[in-house]
């Protein structure tokens, strides 16, 4: 199954589209057209009060006047766009891209500007000296301070949320709300009984036929296309690893039938990177490689690193609640074992958050503090089956500190857990 007519084509094409920047300004100008014919009828049937009656020479003047400025205004967004382009790749994260390109208020804000344009334009040819589309040359004058309004939200959003800690907040967000979801989806997909099933040597291993980075799964289909051939599909890869032309994805265990392995391979999602919607290690990876940039030698800004780690820290909370056993046995409508997911353990998003970061940031006491701080809040809040792993990681920021700082008064100071980095260390007690 290719192209459209599968579920991988289809999430593909729905990427496309929210990713698109053209798509929705295309609908603005051809909606914008439709709307100038509409109100040159109701100028023809109803005629306007008399306070929005124009001469042919004001409405041109307006009308053409509304053409240019549509123009200088999509040219300016254009170059806001090459800013936050410039930005994002130097100072962010690359990854954060994906996600501006989806930004609906800057979509609507191009697809205004583009309906506004095609409005006024397509006005300019009706005026004539005895023919004034009134009612439209009034409507176009209204939807001109509709863009404007538009842009000066699209102005005040954009210099806010393009802040490291603003941007850290969305994809921590974001990536937490895709892992609650996810992790709701497997516990109500629990099957009932054991799946011995599993045990035996698959039967049939289906490869891909294009390469690319695993973006989602259909799970749903998966395991109804289990269920139709009564087997277990044992996907043997995770979501996000790249994977080429021919790898082994799927192993079939048991079954009645042998599933086509087009239609299954039409069930997952390939494409040229990752992205969040069934991968919240990828919302991770991207506040991580926000923090390290920061503590690159060209930025060198701890600080911006340590508002970062902040949202790791909430993101770290959220998933440690759960029980990650590294294995998601999903199961139909009744209760037998279908598909088998493999999964990122408590230990694999944990090492995700810390080790770059420690690395990185090994010589900067602000690091270093805030780093103990969090592994020291992980431990007091998590369950006891996550506990090992935090233990871990602190003794090998220990033994990081221990390396860098030879003086033994800087040493001491940098072991310290400080929310703040420096200067949010809480006093001692008085005994």
């Amino acid at each position: 199954m290719g192209g459209l007519t599968s579920w991988a084509g289809r999430f593909r094409l729905r990427q496309y589209v929210m990713a698109s920047l053209w798509i929705v300004p295309m609908l603005g100008l051809v909606l914008g057209a439709l709307l100038a014919e509409l109100a040159l009828l109701a100028d023809e049937t109803n005629r306007p009060p008399s306070g929005w009656h124009y001469s042919a020479t004001t409405a041109s003047g307006v009308l053409a006047a509304i053409v240019g400025a549509m123009v200088a205004l999509l040219g300016f967004v254009v170059t806001i766009g090459v800013l936050v382009v410039q930005q994002a790749t130097g100072t962010l994260s690359p990854r954060y891209m994906r996600l501006w390109y989806r930004n609906r208020l800057q979509k609507a804000v191009l697809a205004t500007f583009t309906g506004t344009f095609a409005f006024a334009f397509s006005l300019l040819r009706s005026v004539e000296s005895d023919s004034v589309p009134d009612l439209g040359v009034t409507l176009a004058g209204a939807a001109v301070a509709v863009s404007l309004v538009l842009l000066l939200v699209y102005l005040n959003r954009f210099t806010h949320s393009l802040r490291p800690v603003a941007i850290a907040e969305l994809v921590a967000r974001m990536g937490g709300n895709v892992f609650t979801t996810g992790a709701s989806a497997i516990r109500s997909a629990a099957p009932r009984g054991d799946a011995a099933v599993l045990s035996r040597d698959p039967v049939t291993r289906i490869r891909t036929v294009r390469g690319g980075a695993i973006q989602a799964f259909d799970v749903t289909g998966l395991v109804a296309e289990a269920e139709r051939h009564d087997c277990v599909f044992v996907v043997t890869r995770l979501i996000g690893d790249f994977v080429p032309p021919g790898t082994v994805l799927v192993e079939v265990h048991g079954g009645t039938s042998e599933p086509d392995p087009a239609r299954v391979n039409g069930l997952v999602a390939l494409g040229a990177e990752r992205t969040i919607e069934q991968d919240p290690a990828f919302a991770l990876r991207i506040l991580v490689d926000i923090a390290i940039r920061a503590l690159s030698p060209a930025v060198n800004d701890p600080t911006t690193a340590v508002q970062v780690i902040n949202y790791i820290e909430w993101f770290l909370h959220t998933v440690g609640q759960e029980r990650l056993p590294g294995r998601y046995v999903l199961a139909d409508r009744d209760g037998r074992a279908r598909l088998v997911l493999p999964g990122r353990d408590w230990e694999n998003y944990l090492q995700l958050a810390v080790c770059e970061i420690r690395d990185y940031g090994g010589s900067s006491v602000q690091i270093c503090r805030r780093l103990r701080a969090m592994l020291e809040g992980l431990l007091e809040t998590l369950p006891e089956p996550q506990r090992p792993s935090v233990l871990a990681e602190i003794t090998l920021l220990r033994e990081s500190v221990e390396r860098e700082f030879t003086d033994p008064a800087r040493r001491a100071i940098a072991q310290q857990a400080d929310h703040q980095g420096i200067g949010g260390r809480l006093p001692r007690r008085e005994p």
